[in-house]
């Protein structure tokens, strides 16, 4: 069964009475433009229209049991890539919403790198869905997410992955600890390493901080983009040397 339209209603939701009127107001002095085609939003809420929504690529069955990564094909079977077979990640599971391509692609580099922060809860609908769709059967305890190294959060002024989580535990109604993880060695960026490379790149950068609160329970790790796993594998690697019962990884696309 295709899991596609749990994620599409993760998009869905309206606030009437009050919220809707004064968003009705506001369209009236700031017509909004989708962040993906620059088309009118209409009179859906956010700031990504139906077509683009509707046009994402979800990833969907088939695909690797551990890290999520989709495969072409019919595979009527449960499996585990060649990867992560190899590398075993220390996360129990790890799923994304969507492909990194096409319109979506472009939302999230504006997210992430040129302030979008008005993104955030547009995409933590799409991360509800996946959560949802993949993750209905685990009782989490929390959630948390990726830390950005001192030096690049300033930079930035902000850290995506923790907006995404604090959409995501306000929809899920999970707390969000912003103090378990942090970034202890700055790494060069990982966008044209190598799986490999990537993989030491990030060994050892990542510490926990309230290790009391890691052991014995159930967590939601949170970024925004997944390419090989290594980053969100070495912080589920961190927190199971604290004693996790379990760390499961959410992102909004897989690359």
């Amino acid at each position: 069964m295709s899991r596609i339209p749990w994620l599409i209603s993760g998009c869905t939701s309206l606030r009437f009475g009050a919220a809707l009127s004064v968003t009705g107001l506001l369209d009236l002095c700031y017509p909004r433009c989708c962040e993906g085609c620059g088309g009118d939003i209409g009179s859906e809420e956010g700031h990504i229209c139906w077509d683009c929504l509707a046009a994402a690529q979800y990833v969907n069955d088939p695909m690797c049991s551990r890290c999520g990564d989709p495969v072409d094909g019919l595979v009527e079977h449960s499996f585990e890539c060649g990867w992560c077979c190899r590398t075993r990640p220390a996360f129990a599971a790890a799923r994304s919403a969507l492909r990194f391509r096409g319109p979506m692609r472009e939302i999230l580099h504006r997210f992430k790198y040129n302030q979008g922060t008005h993104l955030g809860d547009d995409l933590g609908s799409l991360l509800e869905g996946c959560v949802r769709a993949h993750f209905a059967d685990v009782r989490f305890d929390g959630i948390t997410y990726v830390p950005l190294h001192p030096v690049k959060a300033r930079q930035r002024s902000y850290n995506q992955a923790r907006l995404l989580a604090e959409s995501l535990g306000r929809r899920l109604h999970l707390p969000v600890n912003r103090y378990m993880l942090e970034r202890s060695r700055f790494t060069r960026t990982q966008t044209r390493l190598t799986a490999e490379e990537r993989k030491q790149n990030v060994r050892g950068a990542f510490r926990a901080v309230t290790p009391d609160w890691i052991d014995g329970r159930h967590w939601l790790l949170v970024d925004d983009v997944m390419t090989t796993g290594a980053t969100v594998d070495e912080c589920a690697r961190v927190l199971n040397v604290c004693g996790a019962a379990s760390v499961r990884v959410v992102t909004v696309a897989r690359g």
